[in-house]
């Protein structure tokens, strides 16, 4: 990761300060013909006094009249957007590295814009290498969106480089504090397109369901967020494991499909799929409404988490972590 550090007189005008950085870091990226996203440019701002050309400081100079500058608070806020958060957000997993939440320091961050923080943060992982292959919903449970005090799950994009395959081990080093939960996973045979989506025209479009294990891990100290924050973190999103059957779910009754979670052998917690929206269909139908009134569809071939079962557990070094699924089969999962 490239990065150089400027030093900048107080005082200038902050969008030719804004302007500048962005032409140095173009600058660097040509130069040493590595992607933009992967510059940083560090701004050291120095006050007047500590600046001199020959032997006249810098505050001594005459130079035009500038506009009062802004409050601490203010500056803070205006460096905030949606292109710095999706930044700040990228940084702290590749760094792995806790954060404090986006929202304390840009109370202005609202869902809409969360999203939009999110959609950054796939397009720099899509130019990266990644693809989506996907959509995950997170907040599915009830009692969840009560504390959240929202109405609905919100929705999140998966990629290829998030699936691990079943049996290697979780890589502790690759995420900061990670835990994982038991899904209902499908795989859409159809297009799914919003408004208007039912639990039954999103189960019509589903080829296949299967067990599932997601890796969540928030880039926020200890999970500690607001709703826009999470949203802007991609939902958490990190990792997830698909379990090897996979059945035609016109068959099952996924409201009353059972699963038990294991951890070194011990049983942790229960559920059904009707811990998801009453039934995993109606998540779907949610996940399918929601990408609608951002302009985007759930496609043939997709995966989608339909959420997470239980509570997420905790993974540790040397735990063994299983889910029994009543006819999707079992996932074991080690670090």
């Amino acid at each position: 990761m490239p990065i150089v550090q400027i030093s900048i007189v107080k005082g200038r005008d902050r969008d030719k300060v804004t302007q500048c950085i962005k032409n140095v870091a173009q600058t660097i990226a040509t130069t040493l013909d590595a992607p933009l996203a992967s510059v940083r440019v560090m701004v050291n701002e120095i006050e007047p006094d500590h600046f001199a050309v020959g032997t006249t400081l810098k505050s001594e100079s005459v130079v035009p009249t500038q506009p009062p500058s802004a409050s601490p608070a203010e500056a803070r806020r205006t460096e905030w957007t949606i292109e710095t958060a999706a930044c700040h957000l990228l940084d702290a997993e590749a760094e792995r590295r806790e954060i404090t939440r986006i929202t304390d320091e840009w109370p202005e961050l609202d869902i809409p814009t969360a999203y939009h923080v999110q959609e950054a943060i796939i397009r720099d992982k899509v130019a990266h290498g990644d693809t989506a292959v996907g959509v995950k919903l997170g907040l599915t449970s009830r009692a969840k969106q009560k504390r959240m005090g929202i109405d609905s799950p919100l929705t999140a994009v998966i990629t290829d480089r998030m699936h691990l395959e079943t049996g290697v081990p979780v890589d502790l080093e690759r995420f900061i504090h990670p835990r994982i939960e038991p899904e209902i996973v499908f795989t859409m045979a159809e297009d799914l397109r919003g408004p208007g989506i039912t639990a039954d025209i999103a189960m019509a479009a589903v080829g296949e369901v299967r067990a599932g294990f997601e890796v969540i891990d928030s880039r926020y100290q200890n999970f500690s967020f607001a709703l826009p924050d999470v949203i802007a973190d991609n939902a958490s999103s990190a990792g997830f494991y698909i379990g090897g059957i996979a059945r035609d779910p016109a068959g099952l009754d996924l409201a009353l499909e059972a699963c038990v979670v294991r951890v070194n052998g011990e049983v942790v917690d229960t559920a059904t799929g009707a811990a998801v929206q009453g039934h995993p269909g109606e998540a779907l139908a949610l996940a399918a409404n929601s990408l609608a009134a951002r302009g985007h569809y759930i496609k043939a071939g997709d995966t989608v988490l339909t959420g997470g079962l239980t509570d997420a557990v905790f993974i540790n070094a040397g735990d063994e972590i299983s889910v029994q699924f009543t006819n999707l089969g079992s996932i074991v999962v080690t670090a």
